[in-house]
Parts: structure tokens; sequence; C-alpha cells
């Protein structure tokens, strides 16, 4: 993760929030891939609470879970982002890692290549039995059907120039050049393990986090790793070839995990052609908040590569959920990724969580607004559907062909309530389920018994529906008996 970056959008890309009452009109000749899914990543939180099987539930199904009393509607998430570690505090040929000392132990991730003296998996440089609690969730998230990543916030502690995963003292690039091939082959034979002994096969394998930001140092918070686009470069040949060898010719590589949209663009186009070859998934972090320019990173990766785009991380520290909503449309809108993947659904800080746990103690707590929030877009927008243009950035559509269902996912961020009409005159039939019934969903953000609430009390007039918006709130409409 890294701190959250600043700046509105320019007004040439933002139409603002809903202020006032308004009509969207949905365009189903336009539309901007196929939805692949929600996610999270499973440091740290996992590392914590990965053998609890009421989270896996609660975080990957849509099933209702009791927790704390409450019966908490599944989030549906089918992406889980699992963190290879770059810790282990075993001694080689008396060298060992240097941890920084503001770590806290929880995000220290425990990695499986501990001893750089065998290459050789099944040797005794290699310890499998590491990372149990956050592999157990891995594994569920899996059993529950979720797309695996895998990732590395920073090579090994021994790959490193200064034995510390959490970074160089000056915040610059920290893994040793003789190492790249060996960063890469970790990668890999973790991908083949779990493969084959996991019940876990990775999708994507991403061999950086935010490797371009310069907040890597060694008394750092957590592990990560400096590596200029050079050492990225170098780097993604290798983990082509060490996947290959090892039979893993369908897993793909994903690249860069920049922090923000401008930066990953610029990343990306300081690429030859060559190594953007090697690169299959554009991930891009969304710490740049509403600011920005998803556009051009959309028609640079999407429109001329041809290459997937995913928001692999994101997260804020507003547990209301009104930032989270409002970035998230901002994505729909100008960078259109199939998959959008939040930081950490769990975690200390209650702005940042969906649910929240004490540092401490380590134990779970209280349910943030954020979670049902989350829930208006994770259990209705799905895996499989295409999703449509609304020409507006306060609200996203999405249509399942096959169910006939168009699903609209809309937010007033205004401080004024307003009604927000949809015009559905582009579809060829547009009925609403019984008697023109368009069930709605609502959470208002700023306290109150509407937290993801289901209402039936709005029907559609011909091809359009009106729904009244409260101050701060996000709503989603289901409308079914819909055709192109």
């Amino acid at each position: 993760m890294a701190a959250a970056g600043g700046g509105l959008m320019g007004s040439a890309l933002a139409t603002g929030a809903a202020q006032a009452d308004a009509t969207i009109a949905i365009n189903p000749s336009a539309t901007y891939g196929t939805w692949e899914g929600w996610g999270t990543s499973l440091a740290w939180w996992a590392n914590v609470f990965g053998a609890r099987d009421d989270f896996a539930d609660i975080f990957f199904t849509t099933k209702s879970t009791t927790y704390h009393g409450t019966a908490l509607p599944g989030l549906g998430l089918n992406i889980a982002r699992y963190n290879l570690g770059a810790c282990s505090w075993n001694s080689v040929n008396g060298e060992s890692m240097s941890a920084s000392p503001n770590i806290p132990s929880f995000k220290q991730i425990e990695g499986y290549w501990q001893d750089w003296t065998n290459e050789d998996p099944a040797s005794s440089s290699w310890k499998w039995t590491a990372d149990a609690t956050q592999r157990a969730m891995l594994q569920k998230a899996a059993q529950r059907g979720a797309i695996t990543e895998l990732f590395a916030n920073s090579p090994m502690w021994w790959m490193c120039l200064n034995h510390n995963p959490s970074g160089a003292s000056d915040g610059g690039d920290n893994l040793q050049s003789w190492n790249y091939r060996r960063h890469a082959s970790h990668l890999a034979s973790v991908a083949l393990y779990a493969k084959q002994n996991w019940g876990v096969s990775f999708k994507t394998v991403e061999a950086f986090n935010e490797p371009s930001s310069s907040w890597w140092t060694a008394t750092g918070t957590q592990e990560g790793c400096h590596m200029d686009a050079a050492v990225q470069a170098a780097v993604l040949p290798y983990l082509r070839s060490e996947l290959d060898k090892r039979g893993l010719t369908a897993t793909e590589i994903s690249a860069s995990d920049e922090t923000s949209y401008d930066l990953a663009r610029t990343t990306w186009n300081s690429f030859s052609s060559t190594t953007k070859g090697y690169v299959d998934q554009v991930n891009v972090h969304g710490y740049q908040g509403s600011g920005g320019r998803r556009d051009l990173l959309y028609t640079d990766v999407v429109t001329t590569a041809g290459k997937a785009l995913w928001n692999s991380e994101t997260g804020d520290s507003d547990a209301t959920g009104l930032t989270l909503a409002g970035n998230l449309l901002y994505d729909f809108r100008w960078l259109h990724p199939t998959a959008w993947v939040y930081w950490q659904v769990m975690d200390p800080s209650t702005g940042w969580a969906t649910i929240a746990y004490d540092a401490s103690s380590l134990q779970p707590g209280t349910v943030q607004t954020k979670y049902y929030v989350l829930a208006q877009f994770t259990r209705h927008i799905r895996p499989g559907m295409t999703i449509l243009d609304t020409g507006v950035s306060y609200a996203a559509a999405a249509l399942d062909r096959q169910a006939k269902r168009l699903v609209i996912v809309a937010a007033n961020t205004s401080s004024s309530a307003t009604t927000l009409t949809f015009d559905l005159s582009r579809f060829s039939s547009v009925t609403g389920s019984s008697e023109g019934l368009v069930p709605r969903w609502n959470t208002v953000t700023t306290g109150g018994t509407d937290l993801y609430t289901q209402h039936t009390d709005t029907y559609l007039s011909g091809k359009t529906i009106s729904a009244p918006f409260a101050a701060k709130s996000i709503q989603t409409l289901q409308v079914d008996g819909v055709t192109e």
C-alpha cells in the first residue's frame, strides 16, 4: 500500500457528483469489457485471521454470515491476492535479515526460499510450512471460487542489497542484480508448488509492488523494495522464463502495481515493445484518489496495447465509504478496469477497514459503514457482466445479458438530497419484474438504519426509472427484463 495521492481530477474529465436532480442515459452500445470481479489482498489481515471460516464466508461468498450477533451480507469477492513474503529469521553463513525497527510483526510475512545455497524447492533451503495463516485464507478463498494472484512486496531479504526487506536506506534500488533471476525463480517455484500442493492455480504473477516509489526505506513500516523501470524490465523476461520452464505457460504476468494512474502510465510507456510483450495484464493502484488521468492510462494500456487492466489495490481512510464510492465510480467512468481490488478488508485503522481489528490484541471489532457501501457494488455487479457507459462519473451500469438484468449503482456525494432518473430508452426491451418493480438497495453513509437495506417501492415508468437519493448515499437499482 502507499500514502494516498492528492489532487482533484482536471475539469476536462470531471463531470462532478450529482448536485441536483439529473437524468442519466445508459448506452448499451458503448461497452467496456466483461467484468472479472472484486477482490482484496490477503496480507496482512489474513496473516492474522486466515484460519477463520466465518471471514472466508463474509468476504468470499454472498451468503449471510452471523458476525458479532449481526447477519452480514457476504461481499462476494472473487479475487484473492496472495503476498509472497520476504522475511525469515534464520541465519545463512553468518548472515541474517536486517529488520526495520518500525515494522509490526503481523506485517512481516515469512517467505519460502530462506537459504540461497540451494535453489531446489525440495532442499532444506526452502521452508514450505511458512506463512501458514495467510496461506490458509488463500486456500479458503480458492475453495470458494476465487481467482488468485501471487505478488511480492519485496524480494527475500537475502536478495536485497542491505538484507532489509523494508527497503534501502535511501529508498533506492535494493534488489541485487545477481538476484534478478532468483527473485523470479522464487515466485515461479511458489506458483508451481501451490498448484501441486495447495489446490491453488495462480492466474497471474506480479513481481513488483509500487516499485518506482521512493518511500521503501530501511526504517519503513512494511515490506517494500524500490525497483526502477530498468530493473523491472530486466526481471520480467526472467519471470516468463522461470514460469515456462516449470510448465506454467498459461500463468500470466501482471505489472507493475505502481501507486498511481499517472505513474503507471509513465512506467508502462518507458517499456520497450519487447518488455511490454512479457506483460499480459497491467495492474495499477488507486492511491491518486480522484486525481490522475485514468482515461489516458486506459487508452495506452487497453486501446493501444490490447492488455487487460486491473485496479489491483486501493484504499482510503474514510470509514463512511463515501470516498470509496466516489473513487470507484471515477474508475468505472474513466479507467474502465475489469477488476477492482480493495487493499485490506480488515485493518487496525477503522478508516481503512471494512471490519476493524485491534492492532495490539489482534481481536476483530466493528463493521464499518464502508463495508455496506462496498456491498452495493460487489454483490450486484458480478463476474461475466458487461460494463456499460453512463456518461457520468457518479453512476455505473452493468448488464447480465443471459439473465436480462441491468444493474445500476449510483452515488449522491453531495450534502443535499436529490432524485436521479435513469433513461433506458436505448434498450429494445425494459419490463422490470412484477408490475415493473425495480428493487433497490440503499446505504446512507451519515448513519442510521439504512445500511444496504432493500426497498420495494420503485417502479418503471415506460423506459425510465427515478429514485430519490438521500444526501451522501449510495444506491443499487436492479432492472429485470432488459434486452439490447
